[in-house]
C-alpha cells in the first residue's frame, strides 16, 4: 500500500527544474565536457571562442567577450569605460546587489532612480532629472526577463554627450526590444550564465557585448588582467576568464535554446491567462518587447503568510527582492530612498512562481490552484 501510495504521488514541483533540462540535452552536454577533459585546455580552450561566436551571432552584436560571472561583466564594463572615483552611474535600486557593487568597487557612485510599478523596470522619465557633468554611465537592469525601455535611455543619454549606456541583462538574454536582442540594444551589455538565468551554465559564467571595438579590445585585455599579449600589461585588469568547460555547457544548452525560450515565452502567457482574477497583481509585458521570464513574479499582499501557505501545498516561492539597495546598510542613501517610493512598494509584494522551460502543464496547474485557494 505504501509503495502504491508513493508511485502515485505527485511529482515534485521545482521552481527552477535544471534536472529534466539536463536530462534532455545529457548526450549533447556530456560529450562536449569530456571533450574539454580529452583536450585539456580549461583555460581559454577552443569553446571560448566558438561559444563566443555563436553568442555574438545571436545577439547580433559584434563581439562577445565572455568572463567569470554576470558580476565581472559588469566590473569590466566600468573599467573598459574608464570610470572611478568622482563618477555617477545612473541605475535602479530594484535590482541584485552586484549592480550597484560593481559601480562601488569601481570607485564610482550609484546614483538611484525608481522604476515603473507596473513593470518593475527603471522610470526612464525620470532619469534626465537625475544627470549631472559627473554622470559617466547609465545602468538600466533589465529584470525577471524584460527590457528596460532602451531607446528613451538611448535617446536620453545621446542628447547628454552621448553617456554610455550598460544594460544588466542579467536576466533576459533571449528577450527582445523592438525586434533586437537584450545585450545588443545599447553601448554594451552584461549577462549572466548563473545556473538559474534563462542560459546557464554549470557554475559561473557571464559574457559583455558590444558593437565598439576598442571597448571590445579593453574588455578582452582587462579579462586577463590587463595584458596586451602575455606579461605586457597595458592597463589595470581581473581574472576575468570564463572556464572553458562553462563554455562547453552554453553550446549545449544553445542547441535547443530557441526553444526555451519560446517555451517561457508560452508559460508566462498560461499563467497570466490562469491568474487572471486570482487577486495577485501581475507584472505588465509592454507590446514591443518579449519577456523569457528569468523568475514568473507577481505582486501579493500578506507575502509571508502566502509563502507559507504555498509551501505547505508544494509550491516553491521565492522573493526577488525583498530590499531596495538604497535601504540596504551598505548602500543606504536615505535621500534617493525617499523619492523610490515605486522600488520600495515592489520589494514588500513581489514573489516569484515556479518556472523553467521544462515546467510541465500539470505543475502549473497544481501552481495556479495553490494560488487560487490562498486568495
Amino acid at each position: 500500500m505504501n509503495a502504491m501510495i508513493k508511485e502515485n504521488a505527485p511529482a515534485k514541483i521545482e521552481f527552477i527544474d535544471l534536472k529534466a533540462q539536463y536530462r534532455a540535452l545529457k548526450e549533447s552536454i556530456d560529450a562536449r565536457i569530456h571533450a574539454v577533459l580529452d583536450h585539456g585546455q580549461y583555460i581559454l580552450g577552443p569553446e571560448v571562442a566558438q561559444m563566443e561566436q555563436q553568442l555574438a551571432a545571436y545577439t547580433g552584436a559584434k563581439h562577445c567577450i565572455s568572463c567569470a560571472s554576470g558580476t565581472e561583466a559588469l566590473l569590466m564594463s566600468l573599467m573598459a569605460l574608464g570610470i572611478g572615483p568622482g563618477d555617477e552611474v545612473i541605475t535602479t535600486p530594484f535590482t541584485f546587489a552586484a549592480t550597484a557593487e560593481m559601480i562601488v568597487l569601481a570607485g564610482a557612485k550609484p546614483v538611484y532612480v525608481d522604476i515603473e510599478p507596473d513593470t518593475c523596470l527603471i522610470d526612464a522619465t525620470k532619469i534626465e532629472a537625475k544627470i549631472t557633468p559627473r554622470t559617466k554611465a547609465i545602468m538600466p537592469v533589465s529584470l525577471y526577463g524584460q527590457v528596460a525601455d532602451m531607446d528613451a535611455i538611448n535617446a536620453i543619454a545621446a542628447r547628454h554627450g552621448n553617456i554610455p549606456v550598460i544594460e544588466d541583462a542579467a536576466q533576459s538574454f533571449g528577450a527582445t526590444y523592438r525586434g533586437r536582442k537584450s545585450c545588443n540594444v545599447s553601448t554594451l551589455g552584461c549577462t549572466s550564465f548563473f545556473p538559474s538565468k534563462p542560459l546557464g551554465c554549470y557554475g559561473d559564467g557571464g559574457a559583455v557585448f558590444t558593437n565598439d571595438d576598442a571597448l571590445a579590445k579593453a574588455l578582452r585585455e582587462i579579462r586577463v588582467h590587463g595584458q596586451e599579449r602575455r606579461y605586457y600589461h597595458t592597463r589595470i585588469g581581473v581574472g576575468g576568464r570564463m572556464d572553458t568547460i562553462q563554455c562547453a555547457v552554453i553550446l549545449g544548452k544553445l542547441e535547443r535554446f530557441d526553444w526555451e525560450v519560446q517555451r517561457r515565452i508560452e508559460l508566462g502567457e498560461a499563467y497570466r491567462e490562469k491568474l487572471a482574477g486570482s487577486g495577485v497583481k501581475l507584472l505588465a509585458v509592454r507590446p514591443e518587447r518579449s519577456c523569457v521570464w528569468a523568475q514568473y513574479t507577481v505582486f501579493v499582499e500578506d507575502r509571508d503568510a502566502m509563502q507559507k501557505a504555498l509551501q505547505a501545498q508544494g509550491v516553491p516561492t521565492a522573493v526577488h527582492y525583498p530590499i531596495s539597495l538604497n535601504r540596504q546598510p551598505v548602500y543606504r542613501d536615505d535621500d534617493s530612498a525617499a523619492q523610490t517610493v515605486n522600488s520600495h512598494w515592489a520589494a514588500e509584494r513581489v514573489m516569484s512562481l515556479p518556472m523553467s522551460a521544462d515546467l510541465g502543464e500539470e505543475q502549473m496547474a497544481r501552481v495556479v490552484a495553490a494560488v487560487r485557494s490562498l486568495r
